[in-house]
Order: structure tokens, then sequence, then C-alpha cells
């Protein structure tokens, strides 16, 4: 099996860079556009890309693991592509991504140098390691405020709310306990309609739960992965 993750609007593999760590053999994919490369402009284009990626490679039995935007990429994978995949880990994420006009704002208007969105890209990373946070805010600024408006623009498009319960990929739902961006109803209502699905809230974690909470993420992806051998 190969574990691929794909991460969020705006973001880079850093994302899981704890995961990478701790799992072997196991690929975290930036996406184009971040920072190299030309972003695509919807989800469907991203899965596409996706896709060509884990062909050229010819990755077998793969179980895809996306946070935030990287669900919606896996969710659609999952239904369009069920074949080629053999679970879906989703982490903060929903079937339905609506952007809260706060978000695309910001990154329309991000400030002398970028400086007002960036205090919000710290945001994200609150209670993450020191050792990671400086790096994650320096790849952030790389990626820069288009790209994310651009991928949130994606998000706000994207909704499989009538299509999910035609997942039948065994399925890991994983959310943080104070995620604003991704709130436990968004999980919830995953769990429930994807036959297949187990769900996990992490306590004190924000939308950011692979980084902030990492020990407890990487049990649950653990758990699961043993589940499909």
């Amino acid at each position: 099996m190969k574990l691929v993750f794909v991460h969020g609007a705006g973001s880079s593999s850093l994302a899981f860079y704890y995961q990478l760590r701790h799992f072997r053999n196991s690929k975290a994919i930036d996406l184009p556009g971040h920072p190299t490369g030309k972003a695509c402009t919807t989800i469907e284009g991203y899965v596409e890309w996706v896709r060509g990626f884990n062909t050229a490679r010819r990755y077998k039995d793969v179980v895809l693991c996306g946070h935030s935007m990287g669900g919606a990429i896996a969710q659609l994978y999952a239904l369009r592509y069920p074949d080629e995949l053999r679970g879906i880990i989703l982490i903060g994420t929903g079937a339905r991504l609506r952007v809260h006009p706060d978000y695309l704002n910001i990154a329309k208007q991000p400030g002398e140098d970028n400086s007002g969105w960036l205090e919000g890209q710290k945001g994200y990373f609150e209670g993450v390691d020191s050792d990671i946070y400086d790096v994650l805010v320096r790849r952030a600024s790389e990626v820069g405020p288009a790209v994310e408006l651009n991928d949130l623009q994606a998000c706000d498009k994207f909704d499989v709310m009538e299509d999910v319960h035609n997942i039948t990929l065994p399925t890991q739902v994983v959310c943080g306990s104070e995620d604003v961006m991704t709130p436990v109803k968004y999980s919830d209502y995953l769990a429930n309609q994807i036959k297949n699905a187990r769900e996990e809230i992490i306590p004190g974690a924000g939308h950011f739960v692979q980084l902030q909470k990492y020990q407890q993420v990487n049990v649950q992806i653990e758990r699961f992965m043993a589940t499909l051998k």
C-alpha cells in the first residue's frame, strides 16, 4: 500500500511534516503552484493532476489522505476512480467547503508586503512545535496569497453533499474539536453519509490537527492502515 498525503488551500507538503517522519515510504505531494508551477483552478483539476502524479510513479493500492482542500480532492477522487484507491483519510474537511468571505477578503487584500495576510497564516499554526512553525510560515509566504485565494475559490465551489454517500471505500474521518474552518459537524456528516467510515475527534486541536496533535493523528492513521492489510 502507498500512503499519499494531499495538503489544503495555500499550503504545502509541510502540512504533513510529522506524518512523513512517522510513516516510512509515504509521500506528501506539493500541488502545482505550491510554490512551483501553476495552480489548478478547480478541485476537479487537482484530482486529475494528483491522479497523473500517482500514475506516473506507478503507485498501487493508494490510500489518499487529504487535509481540508486535500480532503475535497480525496473525496472526488474516491467518487470518480474508486478502483485506484484502497481507502481514504479525510482530515479537517467537509462534503461542502463554503469559505467565509473574511478568508477570501484577506487573500484579496493581503496588505503591504502581504503582512496582514501573513499574520492570518501564523494564526493557523498556533500550538505547532517551534521547530516546524518558522518553516511553515516561510513556506506559506513562498506560496503566497494569490494561490491561497485561487484555492479558496475552488473550495467555495466544491459540493458533494448529495454524492458523498456513494463513496464505498474504507474511510477514516479526523477533525480537531476546536476547528472553526471545517467544524466537527462537517466530519459528523461525512461519517454518517459514508458507509464504511469511522470518525475520530481530537480534543483541543484546531484546523491543522495533524500538526498540532500529530501523535494522536498518527495513531488514527496507523489503526486505519492496519484494517486495510
